[in-house]
């Protein structure tokens, strides 16, 4: 384990001296920072508007950060024929990606923190309400679980993709994997969708990941809406994205093992 810690300490290093990661979260607190300025809304307006604002913020930014870590990650190492010297120590190329992997999610949790802690702080200090910004820390929990799983997409795909496409690729499975998987599901259930539809939505809905099932910002925004038995629906939403985090990252092991470098 030293190599992928010594590995995953390096890439956190690397990824917090990145200008172009510290600019997205500069921007994402600035906005966040700005978020106050939603008072010239009536009272419950405010909260609501103000709580979708934040966790859009926060959630957006976070996947932006997530992808551009990531892609980037191993094409550079083969660029600057780091990983050459590298590979060429006791290091195997598991180790390696599993470092690298490890790296980017500590390097992710720190800016994610970093933006929570500055929405608890906004909540208490502006509009003394404590409670609502501590409540958030659920749903940037889940947020984190999402944005692990996209990060593990996408160094998969990096191991085999150019990439520039691979930032598209990634972006757009996330895209779907968070919009349209709730219409894939549902055209699969319904008994009065045609056959080919339903497998090839069956097929969809199998092989890309749910992240929908990580956005928990209905129930923050409109207290009306709950979840039933949130507990378990965590427990069942974490193990979800560890089991598709480990099929992402053996199959990634795979292709890198194949690659020539």
């Amino acid at each position: 384990m030293k190599p992928v810690i010594a590995i995953a300490k390096a890439t956190v290093g690397e990824a917090i001296r990145r200008r172009v990661l510290l600019i997205i979260l500069f921007i994402a607190v600035l906005l966040l920072l700005v978020a106050p300025l939603l008072g010239v809304l009536s009272a419950r307006q405010e909260q609501t508007v103000l709580t979708g604002f934040v966790l859009g913020i926060v959630q957006l930014s976070s996947a932006v950060i997530a992808i551009t870590l990531t892609v980037y990650m191993l094409p550079n190492e083969v660029e600057r024929r780091t990983i050459y010297t590298i590979l060429s120590k006791p290091v195997q190329r598991w180790q390696f990606l599993i470092g690298k992997y490890l790296g980017a999610v500590s390097a992710l949790a720190i800016m994610m923190g970093l933006m929570a802690v500055v929405s608890v702080l906004e909540f208490g200090v502006f509009h003394q309400d404590w409670a609502k910004g501590i409540s958030l820390l659920q749903a940037y929990g889940m947020f984190f679980v999402q944005m692990s799983l996209l990060a593990s997409v996408a160094i998969c795909l990096s191991t085999f993709v150019a990439p520039l496409v691979n930032f598209f690729l990634t972006g757009g499975i996330y895209l779907i994997g968070t919009l349209g998987y709730a219409f894939f599901d549902s055209f699969n259930k319904n008994p009065n969708s045609p056959a080919l539809g339903k497998g090839l939505a069956f097929v969809v809905s199998s092989i890309l990941p749910n992240f929908a099932s990580y956005n928990v910002q209905n129930p923050l925004i409109n207290p009306e809406t709950t979840i039933q038995n949130p507990t378990m629906y965590a427990i069942n939403a974490v193990l979800y994205g560890v089991f598709y985090i480990m099929i992402m990252l053996i199959i990634g092991m795979l292709m890198f093992d194949r690659k020539e470098v």
